[in-house]
């Protein structure tokens, strides 16, 4: 094993006090169930329903239109009330299937059936994964069978289950951790089947020293499987840093993990496996964390997918009357959210209210050339003459100093002392860069 941190990144306050000892509650559905079929990263679904149609729950309402691209399943029964656009956080339309509930919860037949995977060969346990809807849970959103499915599989000799949770306030992946841990265990071993040559490393920051215990316990029997601690440094559990932390290999944005031997999974995405090969579950929940101290009641709740925040958070306490901010996601990489009016999606990961937008309140001025953002930045980039060149709209500058290599993490960010928006800065950036080279 590799020294498990880096000498660059940051220690912002984590958060997870609020709502890292509660455990998972369940939720139910909604009246009113909104299906995005774009929750992952490639092409659409493509809706396999129409108005009218009555739908069961675990029933596949869109199917992948391409190779890059995964299916929808409602978490519902009930009747399709209609098909039209949506919006989503980013703001970016998408086509939605609205499903009315009726309640009934009427499930497909074999849905939730108990199997052996090892009576599955490789090639039904990649089918079942695929046509599960699963996709990164982490939030990357890319199609997990797809991802488990590389060229040069032979070469593959790392499976890292990224359980590291490095971003702040989220708690939900250490919740799976501690209270699934035989079933995290079980979906490992079940991506292992497909990698005869692989080890498979769960990676878990020290700060959640339960987690790590309860996974080295049960797993000192199993072959192929170990647990390493990485030390609690953000962005730990980026995908570039993680690989870096565990093997000692380095990758950038021209390459795969696959390209040094890695697949990366994410807990939940791992738990999601499970369901899909050992309980016939396609993927309609998701546990998110709503935390934050504009939250009434911090908590770990598992959700249908289709439903809204605002009836998640309804169920769940409530805001404060108080509340300044709501992102979704964390501090670091979430998106800030103008209402609680959207569905739930595949890539959902938390509710995070604040009471105090520091963030509106800054005055940013000019670079003071401290060097800050160098020292932070965990890919070893120059963000003050990135951002110089961002703004005076010289991309190509921009390119040959690697501005392309950005994870946007926002580390950078928070350590400036003079509040410049670099990471925005370096996002419109590389859509700048990307649209030059489309044009050309």
């Amino acid at each position: 094993m590799r020294k498990s941190s880096f000498k660059s990144g940051i220690h912002p306050y984590e958060g997870k006090e609020y709502s890292k000892d509660m455990k998972i509650i369940e939720l139910g559905s909604d009246k009113i169930m909104t299906f995005p079929v774009s929750q992952h990263i490639g092409a659409p679904a493509k809706p396999i329903v129409k108005v009218g149609d009555r739908v069961l729950k675990g029933m596949k309402i869109a199917e992948a239109a391409s190779f890059i691209s995964s299916p929808v399943y409602s978490s519902v029964s009930g009747t399709v009330k209609a098909i039209e656009n949506c919006s989503m956080i980013s703001g970016a339309p998408s086509q939605a299937i609205i499903v009315e509930n009726d309640f009934e919860d009427e499930c497909v037949s074999g849905f939730g059936e108990v199997r052996d995977p090892n009576e599955l060969s490789e090639d039904e346990i990649i089918k079942i994964i695929t046509e599960s809807g699963i996709v990164g849970l982490g939030g990357a959103g890319f199609p997990t069978g797809v991802k488990l499915s590389p060229k040069n599989k032979d070469s593959i000799d790392y499976i890292i289950i990224n359980g590291a949770e490095c971003e702040p306030y989220l708690t939900s992946d250490y919740r799976l951790l501690t209270e699934q841990t035989g079933n995290i265990l079980m979906g490992v071993s079940i991506i292992l089947r497909l990698f005869p040559h692989a080890n498979a490393v769960i990676a878990v920051e020290d700060n959640k020293p339960d987690a790590i215990e309860e996974l080295k316990k049960q797993s000192a029997s199993l072959n192929r499987i170990s647990v390493q601690s990485l030390k609690t440094r953000y962005p730990q559990g980026g995908e570039r840093r993680l690989i870096a932390s565990v093997t000692g290999r380095e990758i950038n944005s021209h390459m795969l993990p696959a390209d040094v031997g890695v697949v990366v999974v994410n807990t939940a995405t791992v738990f999601a496996v499970y369901n899909a090969v050992c309980n016939n579950i396609p993927l309609i929940r998701k546990v998110l964390t709503i935390t934050g101290d504009g939250v009434n009641s911090p908590c770990n709740v598992s959700v249908p997918l289709g439903v809204s925040f605002a009836f998640v958070m309804e169920h769940c306490g409530g805001l404060k009357d108080n509340v300044e901010k709501l992102i979704s996601g964390g501090p670091m990489m979430g998106m800030a959210m103008p209402n609680l009016n959207y569905p739930v999606i595949k890539t959902s990961s938390s509710v995070l209210a604040i009471t105090s937008d520091d963030v509106a309140k800054m005055k940013t001025t000019a670079c003071i050339h401290c060097g800050r953002c160098v020292k932070a930045c965990p890919e070893r980039l120059v963000p003050q003459l990135m951002a110089a060149a961002a703004l005076a709209d010289d991309v190509e500058r921009f390119e040959t100093l690697n501005g392309m290599e950005c994870i946007e993490c926002g580390c950078c960010t928070y350590v400036c002392p003079a509040k410049r928006p670099l990471t925005q800065t370096f996002k419109l950036a590389k859509i700048a860069v990307k649209a030059t080279k489309v044009a050309k």
